[in-house]
């Protein structure tokens, strides 16, 4: 498993791929490689004429490329449902969705459209609505899965339900941290009822360690020179975004996935270095703290499933 690239994807010609985020950094590459391993590819993502760019980048590398753009803002419940609702009249199922858009944004709190605090909102609570509404078409699909992209900051965060919206103390590192350790709950939970409920739908989870992408300085910076000086110095750390993307890919596409796998890094502290297995948090794993984290998404979001 460790030796695994991109160059073992199986063929995914006549599957359909949602990936959200897909104009840059890991989601960019992931488009990419399902799309040269044949895949149709939806790209959902916030800014259109971004999408539109990397949508023209992808089919310069990967002439033949069948690809769509579409518009999707995690951070509003409004055009989630608007995306859901187009895919579900242009397509009759989807075969793989990836749930890799993420954000970060040091500074003040912020709310979504919706006033979920902003990191909650986009990382778990747009996805969680997403995939209860997409739910349907990937139960259709052929060897259906729905990946999440976690994050290694998850292992140290923490979910405080009498404060999931940050309004008490703030700091956007400790928020980023609780929103992914919120998607990471989501994905391990989505597991655990869909093989209660007999699905074929697997739900896997990966984390591209610390890899250099748009996303990185913004999720380990902190302000100030002698905050800035010490990210520059962690960052010297990152692996390729080329690397860090395989996890993702693995769970989306290799053949031996179980539903709640978890793949990141080999390395220290999970940081970089080849595919491998890797584990949760205790937080993360908890069916109860799943079963509230579930219980709360659903009434937040208005999308109930399974």
């Amino acid at each position: 498993m460790t030796s695994w690239n991109a160059a073992d994807i199986p063929d995914q010609t006549g599957r359909l791929a949602v990936v959200t985020g897909a104009n840059s950094g890991v989601g960019h590459l992931t488009a990419t490689e399902l799309a040269r391993h044949g895949a149709d590819v939806v790209l959902a993502v916030r800014n259109v004429a971004a999408g539109e760019d990397a949508a023209r980048t992808i089919a310069t590398a990967v002439p033949g490329a069948k690809l769509q753009v579409r518009k999707l803002d995690l951070a509003s419940l409004e055009s989630v449902h608007a995306f859901a609702e187009r895919i579900a009249d242009e397509h009759p199922k989807i075969d793989l969705l990836v749930n890799n858009a993420g954000l970060v944004v040091l500074g003040a709190r912020q709310t979504t459209a919706d006033g979920f605090e902003l990191h909650l909102g986009t990382n778990m609570l747009g996805p969680f609505a997403l995939t209860g509404l997409l739910l349907p078409l990937v139960t259709r699909g052929d060897r259906p899965r729905v990946v999440s992209l976690s994050s290694i900051t998850h292992k140290t965060a923490h979910l405080d339900f009498a404060d999931l919206m940050s309004e008490g103390r703030y700091w956007a590192p400790t928020a980023y941290g609780a929103s992914k350790l919120a998607t990471t709950v989501f994905a391990i939970e989505l597991d655990r009822r869909l093989r209660a409920a007999a699905s074929p739908v697997l739900s896997t989870l990966a984390h591209p360690g610390v890899s250099r992408t748009n996303l990185t300085p913004r999720a380990w910076g902190y302000p100030g020179p002698i905050g800035q000086l010490a990210t520059r110095l962690f960052l010297l750390s990152a692996q390729p975004v080329e690397r860090g993307v395989l996890p993702q890919l693995f769970s989306a596409t290799a053949p031996d996935v179980r539903g709640g796998q978890f793949s990141g890094p080999d390395g220290f502290r999970e940081r970089r270095g080849r595919v491998t297995e890797v584990r949760a948090s205790t937080e993360a794993t908890d069916p109860a703290v799943g079963r509230r984290l579930w219980e709360v998404a659903q009434e937040l979001t208005g999308v109930e499933y399974l």
